[in-house]
This record gives structure tokens, C-alpha cells and sequence, in this order.
């Protein structure tokens, strides 16, 4: 039998002190911030040319479809249009509303979704060779695609479970809506 301090170290699961998931929240939140805000961040200056999609938007997101209309955008039909539009301002919105911990588990989940997208597009829409994708278990960080975005939805999914923690938009809002409440 082991010794009762040496137990939560072997237990399948243990409860985490709210401080240790506020603090792992915010670690979690500080290291999307430090590698994948500025990536998505210039990603969406390469779609917007002042207040209006690029080609390159429509390149990045629909390549096939914008490749069979001739590159011509007024070819792309409205439903694709909200689909570039709306992938542009997700990229910039989701990472922004992730790190700062605004509504934090759906923020999370959207940007899970996001990436998911991201990559299939990646995928099947720009056909990047195999080597680029990566397998899992190959042995080879150095997969683009599977390795990393596999590990950014890995931290993004520590946030759906863990919330904003005390250090986030999230807490705030909590905690000016329960102060309204209590007066």
C-alpha cells in the first residue's frame, strides 16, 4: 500500500486545486500567445488589404474553388465569400479571444476547429506533400501539420476543461456579475 502522500502521484485521476488550474490556465494561455499569435496574426494581414479580402484570401482558404473560377473573385458565389470572410476574421478573433481568456472554453473550441480546418485545407485543398503532414509516431517533430497542430489542439483542449482560470476576461466578467448580483 502506498504511502498517503505518495498516492495522488499514482492515481489515475486527482482533483487539482482551483490555483493550480488558474495557474496552468494562464501558462497554457502565455504559451499560445508566445507561439501562435503572431503566426495567425500575420497570417490574416496576408487576406486583407485594408478593409477588403485579398485574392490571397480566397487562394489560402477555397484554392480549389478560386483556382476553376480563373482567380476571378466575382466568380466566387456569396456562400464561399462568408466562408473566406469568416475564416479571415476567425483567424484574427479566436487567438486574441483565447490568450486574453474571453469565454475561454468556446473560444477554445472554436479555435480547435479552427485548426482542424486549417489543416485539412492544408491537406486536401493545397495538397502539401506527405513529409510536410507528418505521421504520428514517426519519431520526427518536424511534421508541420499532424506533430503541431496536433500539439496547439492538445493545449487548446486543456483550456475547454480548464476554463480562463482567475487570470482572464472570463474571471472579471464573473466576478462584476456576481458583485451586481450581491448589491
Amino acid at each position: 500500500m502506498l504511502p498517503a502522500k505518495l498516492a495522488p502521484l499514482f492515481s489515475s485521476s486527482a482533483e487539482v486545486p482551483p490555483w493550480l488550474g488558474s495557474a496552468l490556465s494562464l501558462a497554457v494561455r502565455l504559451v499560445l500567445a508566445s507561439v501562435l499569435l503572431r503566426f495567425f496574426f500575420n497570417s490574416f494581414l496576408t487576406k486583407m488589404d485594408g478593409f477588403s479580402l485579398t485574392i490571397g484570401a480566397y487562394a489560402q482558404i477555397l484554392p480549389k474553388q478560386i483556382a476553376a473560377a480563373g482567380y476571378d473573385v466575382s466568380a466566387i458565389s456569396w456562400p464561399q465569400y462568408l466562408v473566406v470572410l469568416a475564416g479571415t476574421v476567425a483567424e484574427l478573433v479566436l487567438p486574441v479571444l483565447v490568450v486574453a481568456g474571453v469565454a475561454t472554453r468556446l473560444s477554445a473550441l472554436g479555435m480547435v476547429g479552427f485548426v482542424v480546418v486549417m489543416s485539412l485545407t492544408d491537406i486536401f485543398g493545397h495538397g502539401v506533400d506527405a513529409k510536410t503532414v507528418g505521421a504520428l509516431f514517426d519519431g520526427d517533430p518536424y511534421g508541420l501539420i499532424l506533430d503541431q497542430r496536433l500539439m496547439w489542439c492538445t493545449l487548446l483542449a486543456v483550456l475547454i476543461v480548464t476554463g480562463g482560470g482567475r487570470v482572464s476576461v472570463d474571471a472579471l466578467v464573473f466576478r462584476l456579475f456576481r458583485t451586481r448580483a450581491d448589491a
